[in-house]
């Protein structure tokens, strides 16, 4: 080819890339572009959402890359499926290329694109870069998926060793970019403005420079993973998450990362990024998940919960210290602990018996790092209506995970202030102290922190029934 166009879209990088890798290699020229798609955005009510700051500090330092190339990176507020082939007649392109989505509103923007391209004589060539590997790539003995998660890590397992355990790197010449000069680029224009959002700050810079430096700093802890991801007040998980998500950082440099020693962090940490896989591939060949639970029996749960508790859960307002702590953090940071999500998704369905779906889109709304696979996967997991979920009658007790977890309150203490003067022991139960041990903390229960609002025991009792009601 003479031109093409590289569709740049959950990717944002200019390294270890597929598509940009393959579209430089097929071409004199490529160009590069980005679309604020207004079919995403215009449904985000938050006009302060951290994750467009992200997405704009990525763009900036691609943008940054490209001009020390004498190139620039195309910028369009619209919908793609209009812009898109708008684009290729302008620029005379021979082909496009992307990178996969699994999700189901990209699957059907990415086939109405294509359709209309190859109608244009535009040649178009999507691939795999998402994930490690696809649906049709680990399958069981029957040609089928697993459904099943430790089976399914077995078989991936068992592949990535069949190919040696090599890793592929996607290498990106740059020197083959169209040359042009950028006057719309996110360095010289408010796209801010453009597309109707406000800058604000989040607890992490966006772009592939902040990524690959908090994986070399991750890297130097890793083999302590498996015993202190659990921990929140630790702050050892990876915060790699949103990176990620935005494609800053490819899944095969989470892979390479993981693959240099054998120890249990390791191991742990490769083990995260399998699951990962999984929910991918479940919501490619299941997209009813989207809005309907795995199991379909599930979806005939009669949800009792009160409108009003899930204001409260929302607002980390409920009288139990570890749930309140851990949506307050989320709301401040648009970030969740691991742990404290089960906790809080178990909270919700099986202790207020507020349908998953609303925590799950919740969630979406909050979340920097905010995937729809991940997320309803997750969701579906603690409600037990998902694939490879716990059982139903698994509850988690929010005291006693507060106490195994947060064992002096530190985490607590931190997003529940109010709390902080009562001892490492009662800080999980302040409901149970007397007034004269509230008068000493600071905090009157009922005034400056809540009663809890519902009985665990007695709403235990009411999930068991809700759910055996159906099984």
């Amino acid at each position: 080819m003479k031109k093409n166009l590289c569709w740049i879209r959950r990717d944002l990088r200019l390294h270890d890339h597929h598509a940009l890798s393959m579209a430089l290699k097929n071409a004199e020229e490529t160009f590069l572009v980005f679309i604020f798609d207004k079919n995403i955005l215009d449904k985000l009510s938050d006009k302060n959402d951290k994750r467009i700051s992200l997405i704009m500090d990525a763009l900036i330092e691609i943008e940054q890359s490209l001009a020390d190339h004498h190139s620039g990176l195309i910028l369009k507020y619209g919908d793609p499926k209009i812009e898109i082939p708008k684009l290729a007649r302008e620029l005379q392109v021979e082909g496009v290329f992307f990178n996969r989505d699994y999700e189901p509103y990209a699957k059907e923007r990415d086939s109405h694109v294509e359709k209309s391209l190859r109608a244009q004589g535009v040649e178009v060539q999507h691939f795999k870069d998402h994930v490690f590997f696809e649906k049709n790539e680990i399958l069981t003995g029957s040609r089928e998926i697993y459904k099943v998660f430790t089976p399914y890590k077995n078989k991936w397992l068992e592949h990535f060793r069949a190919q040696d355990s090599i890793v592929p790197d996607y290498k990106c010449d740059l020197k083959k970019l169209a040359r042009f000069k950028n006057k719309e680029s996110v360095l010289a224009k408010d796209w801010f403005k453009e597309i109707g959002f406000n800058r604000t700050e989040t607890i992490l810079s966006g772009g592939t420079s902040h990524a690959k430096k908090r994986l070399k700093d991750f890297q130097k802890n890793i083999s302590r993973y498996k015993e202190a991801r659990d921990i929140p007040a630790l702050n050892m998980t990876s915060l790699l998450s949103p990176y990620i998500r935005f494609g800053n950082i490819s899944i095969r440099d989470m892979i390479r990362a993981s693959i240099h020693s054998s120890d249990e962090g390791s191991q742990t940490w490769l083990s995260e990024i399998i699951w990962r896989d999984f929910y991918q591939v479940i919501l490619d060949v299941y997209p009813k998940v989207e809005n309907h639970c795995f199991k379909t029996d599930y979806d005939k749960i009669k949800w009792t919960g009160k409108k009003e508790h899930f204001q409260m859960w929302c607002e980390g307002k409920t009288g139990f210290p570890i749930v309140d702590a851990a949506m307050r953090c989320l709301n401040e940071t648009g970030f969740m602990h691991n742990r404290l999500r089960m906790v809080v998704a178990s909270f919700l369905t099986k202790t207020l018996l507020i349908d998953w779906r609303r925590g799950e889109r919740y969630f979406a709304e909050k979340l920097l790092d905010y995937d729809l696979a991940a997320n309803n996967g997750g969701w579906q997991w603690s409600a037990s209506t998902g694939v490879d979920a716990q059982p139903y009658f698994r509850i988690f007790n929010p005291w006693n995970q507060s106490e195994k977890f947060d064992e002096e309150g530190k985490f607590i203490r931190e997003w529940c202030p109010e709390l902080k003067g009562f001892s490492n022991k009662k800080i999980h139960y302040p409901h149970e102290t007397d007034m004269v041990e509230q008068a000493q903390a600071g905090c009157v229960i009922g005034k400056d922190y809540p009663h809890p609002i519902v009985s665990y025991k007695i709403q235990k009792e009411k999930a068991l029934a809700m759910y055996k009601a159906i099984s």
